[in-house]
């Protein structure tokens, strides 16, 4: 059988993680997909965005095809494959262990029944595809090195070049375990010392019970709220606590388009989705170190605050592309770093501030430096709140007054009222109470289309946009206030694409974001439409929508950014951190759940319509 020579589908990967970077295994034992040693380093295996010449790392049958069976075991990020061939049934567990000296992935395979023929193809590629390195053979250790990089190979069998690839060709029978290891570390270290397969084992499976042993929800969706839990860990940097939106970049949202953007830094918008879903659980360390990750990145000045910023707080992501590379399918162009980085996103002021305020009603410690950060966001919202944005969605067209950007400058305010009355903190309450009551008149008179019964996606604007379901959610008024409930209405109607939402419909306003092409529902936002059906007493049609998402998970658990309708794909970069903190909160919106520990005396529902405002 030949093997494959191009990327697989979007939905056929799993992901392996060490809680530095993450790689992609495709359902033939191939590892399309790495970057080494952190999540935003150029990848050693880059095949996702062109052909097998641009790195990858396939390990099965020799008679090649993919996997009869496979999924993680347990509750963990270690991956089990099983094919089922004429010669017998063989394993392969592939995993990254949690860092220790340095990176290393690790396949084991173990022989099932009768005797499998097995055949391992391994192509380092340096620098995304574009540097082959010098390589050593030493019957089964490798050792590769280019320039700043260097990996070590180990394993029993031997190991010869092919073609500018290194194989290795052996047959494994029941009971036999056969480890292959690959390490990373800069190249002008001293050599790691070489990973005991099976203790790395060990170590894997106890990290991953140990940490998902912390979750206390225990509601309707137990398993698939701690698959995307675990899918959530795996892409936290562990050194900074930050998270990255996804482990790829350039997976196009429009297939064979160019709407293909690099996900692999930390947007300060996911901060307060990422507490609800982390307090909510359980996670209290995890939502402790988000927070101080948030803190450290946008210590400084407030005019200077960033939407998104590196896996350690950096602030220069400058984007340019990678012209030797086609793309997925021919998606191009692929970019490295992100030009939004440095766009005018009005929204953030306010989910930072909003982000913090949850910490604190949470119960997390407060930091006495998110108080004085806070009041100097402040001081910057008040002066600018009016000026118009790029918007949450980034959108490379003119800057417009974007209703959910001036919903969320509300918010800050008014999460900034709520501590000084509510936790005591010294601020000009009077003045803040006064500008929180002009934005929302603002709003309430600018943003909304009394003809249509909806708030629109800007000032003026005849379209929609999926965010303005997030105005009760964030208090600005209640979910029975009939605005609400006209904004719920006439988005589902016009941004559905077979029952699921766009973000917004990219031809209107003669074309609101600037970009050609089109693009593929939102899935983040079709959760938000699952919360806003059972926040307005449509709990029934809120449950069946919930569930037709979860079926969009691959067969591992796993969604990516956004659901193509015609096709019936998976596209955009994967796995999606905001999809799988989606999938928390929904759940926990579905099922009433409630965290029980010591952190949570203070959190609020998601719905915080409770205490939204009419006028």
């Amino acid at each position: 059988m030949t093997a494959r020579t191009t990327p697989a589908g979007i939905e056929d990967y799993a992901l392996l993680g060490d809680l530095q970077t993450a790689a992609l295994l495709a359902r033939d034992g191939g590892i399309d997909w790495l970057c080494l040693p952190r999540f935003d380093s150029p990848a050693c295996f880059a095949m996702l965005l062109a052909d097998q010449e641009a790195g990858m790392w396939r390990l099965a049958p020799a008679s090649g095809g993919v996997a009869s069976r496979r999924g993680y075991v347990g509750d963990s990020l270690i991956m089990s494959s099983e094919w089922d061939t004429p010669d017998g049934t063989v394993r392969v567990l592939d995993f990254m262990p949690p860092r220790g000296e340095a990176a290393d992935v690790v396949r084991i395979v173990e022989g099932v029944s009768g005797a499998v023929p097995m055949r391992m193809e391994l192509r380092l590629r340096f620098d995304y595809g574009s540097i082959a390195p010098w390589v050593r053979h030493n019957g089964g250790e490798l050792v590769a090195i280019a320039g700043p990089d260097a990996v070590w190979v180990h394993t029993p069998v031997p190991l010869h070049g092919h073609q500018m690839a290194t194989v290795a060709e052996f047959t494994v029978r029941p009971g036999e375990r056969v480890p292959f290891v690959l390490t990373h570390k800069p190249s002008h270290l001293p050599a790691p010392q070489p990973v005991d397969a099976e203790q790395a084992l060990r170590d894997t499976e106890r990290f991953w019970a140990d940490w998902i042993g912390q979750c206390d929800y225990s509601g309707r969706w137990s398993s698939a709220v701690r698959r995307a839990l675990i899918t959530l860990k795996a892409l936290t940097y562990a050194p900074t606590g930050g998270i990255v939106a996804a482990a790829t970049t350039s997976l196009p949202e429009d297939l064979g388009g160019s709407r293909n953007w690099d996900y692999r830094y930390c947007w300060l918008r996911d901060a307060t989705f990422t507490l609800q879903a982390l307090i909510g659980t359980g996670f209290v360390d995890e939502a402790r170190a988000w927070r101080e990750w948030l803190v450290r990145a946008v210590a400084g000045d407030p005019q200077k605050l960033q939407i998104m910023y590196g896996l350690d707080g950096s602030r220069r992501l400058p984007e340019y592309t990678l012209d030797w590379l086609p793309g997925y399918q021919g998606a191009a162009p692929v970019r490295i770093g992100n030009g939004a980085a440095t766009q005018f996103q009005l929204d953030v002021w306010g989910e930072v501030l909003d982000g913090l305020h949850l910490a604190r009603e949470a119960g997390l410690p407060t930091l006495d430096p998110a108080w004085d950060l806070q009041r100097a966001l402040l001081d910057f919202l008040e002066g600018h709140w009016d000026d118009p944005d790029k918007s949450l969605w980034e959108v490379r067209g003119p800057d417009r007054h974007f209703v959910h950007s001036k919903v969320m400058a509300w918010a800050g305010v008014d999460r900034a009222v709520d501590t000084v009355e509510n936790h005591g903190l010294d601020g000009p309450v009077d003045r803040w109470r006064a500008l929180r009551e002009r934005i929302h008149s603002e709003v309430c008179a600018k943003g909304y289309d009394a003809e249509r019964e909806t708030f629109t996606q800007f000032y003026g604007s005849r379209g929609l946009d999926a965010a303005l379901l997030l105005l009760p959610r964030v208090g600005f008024l209640p979910w029975d206030d009939p605005r609400v409930r006209g904004t719920v209405d006439a988005v589902r109607r016009e941004l559905s694409g077979d029952g699921f939402l766009l973000r917004y419909r990219v031809d209107a306003d003669g074309g609101v974001d600037g970009l050609p092409g089109e693009e593929a529902t939102f899935l983040l936002c079709s959760f938000w439409l699952a919360d806003a059906l059972h926040n307005t007493g449509r709990r029934e049609e809120a449950t069946a929508l919930f569930e037709r998402l979860l079926s969009l998970r691959n067969d591992v658990g796993l969604l990516s950014e956004e659901y193509d309708t015609r096709t019936g794909r998976l596209v955009g970069n994967t796995p999606q951190a905001f999809s799988m903190v989606g999938l928390v909160n929904t759940a926990r919106q579905l099922t009433g759940s409630r965290t029980t520990t010591s952190a949570s005396r203070g959190e609020q529902d998601l719905d915080r319509g409770s205490r939204g405002r009419r006028r």
